[in-house]
């Protein structure tokens, strides 16, 4: 990994109908991301909150889409700044809702088609968020990333993607809530689907540790999305989608940890942090903990702080 990180703010609140998250890339940084990242030897630059493109409102083929244009323009916006960092460091992309992994994923795959190298996804999500715009019956677009970068049907709206993910380069884990026309057309794919069920009976390191090996097999450069609902509830209440039954506290780490030692990771998402629905910054603490889990912070030298100041400890 490299020793560069760019924080880039991307809050993000419209691919669904609660608000926010658009709290979340400052909520992050007051939990001290950008002490931690410096802490464990790396240079930091913040490039600051982002904001939309200005677009004309597209026509929707679906009329329950909510704010598609805005989100259409985070896509672009988040596309374009991915690629332009990604040379320069290890872009972390603070959300901001799920959405903006239209963006980040689809500019990384650009970067990676730039150099040469395949780009690999690990989902690290409840939910597959494998909806097209044609198929969601909620209208929340922060369902839709990895259907949009794996190149399916249904994103006439969005940007046209310079790559795409192949889905045999995906790995989602953590699964736990897929919608009937999700499950459907993911079994038309090759991607590599870990849910609850699977973790609780063979564990989560040997999926994980699989999937790295093919990464590296292929001199593939790996993006990582963690979406606050991969963790428990109980640990992490800050979501606006919560679902029973997620990544434990030591589980959580674990994954970072062995993504910190396969040295792979070039980007990382950090999403769907509701600092409206925290308890005294427990969850974007725990989700800064984990950053630098990712970034080489040692099990050893874990902080202890007062649970009153948001830590878990």
């Amino acid at each position: 990994m490299t020793q560069n990180i760019i924080l880039i703010g991307a809050p993000v609140d419209s691919g669904k109908r609660a608000q926010g998250c658009l709290m979340g890339p400052d909520a992050l940084r007051v939990a001290g991301l950008r002490r931690a990242a410096e802490e464990l030897g790396r240079t930091v630059l913040d490039l600051g909150n982002l904001a939309p493109a200005s677009l004309p409102e597209p026509l929707p083929a679906n009329p329950a889409l909510h704010e598609l244009t805005e989100t259409v323009g985070w896509t672009q916006t988040l596309m374009k700044v991915a690629r332009e960092a990604a040379p320069e460091g290890m872009p972390i992309f603070l959300g901001g809702d799920h959405s903006l992994s239209l963006g980040s994923v689809a500019g990384m795959a650009a970067h990676a088609r730039d150099i040469g190298r395949p780009l690999f996804v690990l989902w690290l999500d409840a939910h597959s968020d494998f909806h097209t715009p044609e198929t969601t019956t909620s209208g929340n677009l922060h369902g839709t990333p990895v259907a949009y970068v794996t190149g399916q049907p249904g994103f006439g709206a969005f940007p046209g993607l310079p790559a795409t993910v192949p889905t045999r380069n995906v790995c989602m884990i953590g699964l736990r809530s897929v919608d009937a026309p999700e499950r459907a057309a993911l079994a038309e794919t090759d991607a590599t689907l870990v849910d609850m069920r699977m973790i609780d009976e063979e564990g989560i390191v040997g999926p994980l540790r699989g999937f790295l090996a093919k990464v590296a097999a292929a001199g593939g450069l790996l993006h990582v999305s963690l979406d606050v609902d991969f963790l428990d509830p109980a640990i992490a209440p800050a979501v606006g989608t919560t679902v029973p039954g997620g990544a434990t506290f030591r589980e959580a780490h674990l994954v970072l940890e062995l993504l910190h030692d396969s040295g792979l990771v070039g980007s990382l998402d950090l999403v769907e942090l509701n600092p409206f629905l925290d308890d005294r910054g427990r969850t974007a603490s725990l989700m800064v903990d984990l950053t630098a889990s990712l970034l080489g912070r040692r099990i050893f030298d874990r902080p202890t702080r007062p649970y009153s100041a948001g830590s878990l400890a």
